[in-house]
């Protein structure tokens, strides 16, 4: 008898926050660009709408997270 192993899902919300690179690098979109934009400046929105690239320190959790 054969016995069945489960299939790893990947986690939904990993996949909608973080995008991989052609280069392996992963990027994630910033912070407190969502509401109350009156009161910051147009220099710090417009550094806010980039993306940004993830260190090392987390790559790896982030990585399981995603099965890759």
């Amino acid at each position: 008898m054969k016995v069945k192993q489960n299939k790893l899902k990947r986690k939904s919300s990993y996949k909608k926050r973080f995008k991989i690179t052609s280069n392996g690098f992963i990027k994630r979109k910033k912070a407190f660009k969502n509401h109350i934009l009156t009161k910051k400046s147009k220099k710090r929105k417009r550094r806010l709408s980039n993306f940004s690239i993830i260190n090392n320190s987390i790559k790896k959790s982030i990585k399981t997270n995603l099965l890759l």
